[in-house]
């Protein structure tokens, strides 16, 4: 195992108690909108074990990771030595010399060898569609890899050649005219900087105490490791309002969905009196970062994290869960793992995370009348629509091409990037287990995943220079889609 992938274990102090609720920051009236206080149920058991049994690590699709047998005793090793030299606040995971290939897998057999190639931990995954996947190779198995591609006479591109150069110059620090600018506005979001959670929140509690009468701000439950899960809504008041549910975040790594988000927060309670009827007349609410705690891991030790941060306790000591592999309709089934090591690791049991859960308990006890669900991702630039477990669509497909297409649309006129709509099966892969497939099912409308740019020069390392064209663009969308939902 290399020491660039070698990831510092936190030791999480387990909470006895959990805040399930919070009041609305400024003195708004509730209203029906939001659930009561104390009404979102979070039956937190932070010392809950994991119940997939060690025998049956197998791989349910092409894409499930399976830790070879060698790999147990080493990694325990390393989580040892690891442990204390976090708690001694020196290790964090460098990836000098690895590479993003683009390869392409329209050759018969190509995908079979890059699922081999990754159970044997020499490559993992990115993204990908039917004609290309993006693979990371770690420096030590560059030389294996290549001879494989060699021959087998695999294709593929080089995008980035030395990561952690990439990741050393994503998110540079502010000048002393925007440090400035910082203090004279009352919070620090700039959208020229991917910003830790501190600062996100203390927007979110900033605009509350200047917007009272549009908007509030209800802590819905906390992650594992105890951070809250922070709703900002804006409104109007008017009861008759539709709803719109957004979020981000639900992947750690992905640093400029939750950028977009707030993008979004700040131009619309900024300018809600400017804003059209057909954006005033909903209530929007916005999560911007579901995974708070891997949010911060990817910020603090291991930039490319994707999961939530909750341990396993089932003698491999892995930890997290994909979140979006853990929601209730159809849960467990293709595109997710069982093995609490893969990225794309389902958990225990549908809703077995405090995050996933707190989400799902918010929407099935509010009273809003949600017609629009958009949860933001990245790469690829894909405007996608359930359903995901599978390569099948719901009844309403149409309707949600249709929306998703002039989304699409506005977003090119607003930008230029060019997205691909269609369902996340048919146009991506099968993906058991997402937040948007298990919105679509509680009768929501207008659900879509949108994988924001790029479609792969930078991936996930998305540099600060591309934020606010990013959320730009987006937004012009995002008003697209009002437009349709105040026609429901």
């Amino acid at each position: 195992m290399g020491s660039w992938t070698r990831m510092a274990v936190l030791l999480v102090a387990v909470l006895a108690t959990a805040t399930l609720s919070t009041a609305l920051i400024n003195e708004l009236e509730p209203g029906k909108d939001w659930p009561t206080r104390g009404s979102v149920k979070q039956p937190y058991n932070q010392t809950e074990a994991l119940t997939v049994p060690t025998e049956a690590y197998t791989s349910t699709t092409e894409l499930v990771e399976e830790t070879p047998p060698n790999v147990k005793d080493e990694l325990e090793e390393e989580i040892t030595i690891l442990a204390r030299a976090a708690e001694a606040g020196n290790v964090k995971v460098d990836y000098s010399g690895a590479q993003l290939w683009k390869v392409s897998t329209e050759k018969n057999g190509v995908r079979v060898i890059l699922g081999r190639l990754k159970r044997r931990n020499l490559i993992s995954t990115w993204a990908g569609n039917q004609s290309y996947v993006d693979v990371l190779i770690k420096p030590n198995a560059m030389a294996n890899v290549t001879r494989v591609f060699a021959r087998e006479n695999i294709s593929y591109d080089i995008i980035i050649d030395d990561l952690q150069k990439r990741i050393n110059e994503e998110n540079p620090p502010l000048d002393e005219n925007e440090i400035e600018l910082q203090d004279r506005r009352g919070h620090r979001m700039t959208w020229k900087q991917y910003h830790r959670l501190e600062d996100i929140h203390g927007f979110l509690d900033y605009l509350a105490k200047t917007y009272p009468k549009i908007v509030s701000v209800n802590t819905i439950g906390k992650s594992y490791e105890g951070k809250d899960l922070k709703i900002l809504r804006i409104s109007d008041g008017n009861p008759n309002n539709k709803a719109v549910f957004i979020d981000g975040g639900i992947h750690a790594r992905e640093w400029i969905s939750p950028a977009t988000v707030t993008y979004f927060i700040n131009q619309i309670a900024e300018n809600f009196d400017e804003e059209s009827d057909d954006m005033k007349q909903i209530d929007w609410y916005f999560l911007p970062v579901v995974n708070p705690d891997g949010y911060e891991y990817t910020h603090l030790v291991d930039r490319l994290w994707r999961k939530n941060r909750k341990p396993s306790f089932t003698g491999r000591q892995c930890f997290g869960t994909d979140l979006n592999r853990n929601f209730g309709y159809r849960w467990g089934g293709k595109g997710a793992s069982n093995n609490p090591c893969s990225e794309i690791f389902r958990g225990s049991r549908s809703f077995s995370e405090p995050e996933s859960r707190a989400v799902s308990e918010f929407i099935k006890t509010s009273v809003a009348n949600f017609s629009a669900y958009l949860t933001y991702h990245s790469y690829g630039q894909y405007l996608l629509y359930p359903w995901g477990y599978d390569n099948a669509v719901p009844p309403d497909h149409k309707d949600l091409d249709v929306v998703g297409k002039s989304i699409a649309e506005a977003i090119e006129r607003a930008g230029g990037s060019k997205y691909s709509v269609g369902s996340s099966s048919g146009l991506l892969y099968p993906a058991s287990g997402g937040s948007d497939d298990w919105v679509k099912a509680q009768g929501v409308k207008y659900t879509f995943t949108i994988e924001l740019s790029d479609t792969g020069r930078y991936g996930f390392i998305l540099p600060t220079t591309k934020i606010e064209p990013v959320a730009r663009e987006s937004l012009a969308g995002l008003r697209v889609l009002a437009s349709y939902v105040s026609k429901l």
